[in-house]
């Protein structure tokens, strides 16, 4: 898993509609958190992206955009994000998951898809990341909500 304060990988992501998606996209110009669901079908991580989804205007006037990476492939993303009316972008891996990019695995055996979430800067220096095997535990609201803080925070 990424550690803060080290800089943010470079991730070859594609949105819903086939359009790569980079980090560097982002540098410069807004912060980045990206949330890393289980699966589109986990219950837990659905009402996590809803409190995100809740929370969009409050990330906004920090300038932080929000990105959710599915495991699933471009078809499941888009059908889940039209079916739950996400405002974000949703991320697929374009050669691998998502989750593996920044560490986040399988455990137990390989049956559980780990999740959590990265917040980068806009100088591309990650500033939050946390994962978790159990979704229940994946979402660091508190965590999250002090990386933005120190966003503000001046330099």
């Amino acid at each position: 898993m990424l550690e803060a304060g080290s800089p943010a990988p470079h991730l070859a992501l594609e949105d819903t509609t086939g359009q790569a998606v980079s980090l560097s996209d982002y540098r410069g110009r807004h912060a980045v958190l990206l949330f890393f669901m289980r699966s589109t079908s986990c219950p837990v991580c659905n009402a996590h992206v809803r409190d995100l989804v809740e929370r969009a205007d409050e990330l906004a006037a920090d300038d932080v955009r929000v990105l959710i990476a599915v495991p699933e492939d471009r078809e499941a993303a888009t059908a889940w994000k039209a079916k739950r009316g996400i405002p974000f972008p949703v991320l697929t891996g374009r050669r691998e998951s998502p989750h593996e990019l920044v560490g986040l695995s399988r455990k137990v055996f390989g049956s559980m898809q780990q999740s959590g979430s990265v917040l980068v800067d806009r100088e591309g220096v990650v500033r939050h990341a946390h994962g978790a095997t159990l979704p229940t535990s994946s979402y660091d609201k508190k965590g999250i909500a002090a990386a933005v803080a120190s966003l503000r925070a001046p330099a």
